[in-house]
């Protein structure tokens, strides 16, 4: 499979400054960068540079959330199928943990984020663990069954100890 290029714009000339977001939004970045860069100030689009920056937080509380629905969703699944379990399970668990982390230590100010969306993200992870597995949705708990200490401690596993992943 071909890798993406990403262009690489260092060393060239200073991208299209007035291309505007809704038309190439990589352009778009790369030419804001550009002004600020050369100090061009009066140049920058400055309602929609706050905005993109504005977006930046968000996107990173959205990954928050994702990713520890993907957690929550593989903890169910690891504990509620033992005998399903798999390798692919074991590096997603670790994987999201590893990110979760990541995020929150790059910004530290949303280390409180993911306890405010562990109930939303539970109710996404118990619907996909039950899709996965086929154990009904009522077969799991209605709330949470981790404290978030455990879902991310790289220590705990849930259910019955089970050494052999294939």
């Amino acid at each position: 499979m071909p890798k993406l290029a990403i262009p690489e714009l260092a060393g060239r000339e200073a991208p299209e400054a007035g291309v505007p977001p809704e038309t190439d939004h990589f352009l778009w970045t790369q030419g804001q960068a550009a002004l600020i860069r050369a100090g061009r100030w009066a140049g920058l689009d400055r309602k929609a540079l706050a905005e993109e920056i504005a977006d930046l937080g968000g996107s990173q509380t959205s990954e928050i959330r994702s990713r520890l629905t993907v957690l929550l969703h593989h903890l169910l699944t690891w504990e509620h199928s033992p005998q399903q379990r798999t390798y692919g399970w074991r590096a997603t668990i670790v994987e999201q943990r590893v990110s979760l982390d990541d995020v929150v230590t790059m910004s530290p100010s949303l280390r409180a984020w993911p306890a405010e969306v562990l109930a939303k993200a539970y109710r996404l992870a118990r619907v996909r663990a039950a899709d996965e597995t086929g154990v009904p949705a009522r077969s799991f708990p209605p709330d949470c069954p981790y404290t978030l200490t455990q879902i991310l401690d790289g220590r705990f596993d849930p259910g019955p100890e089970k050494p052999d992943v294939v």
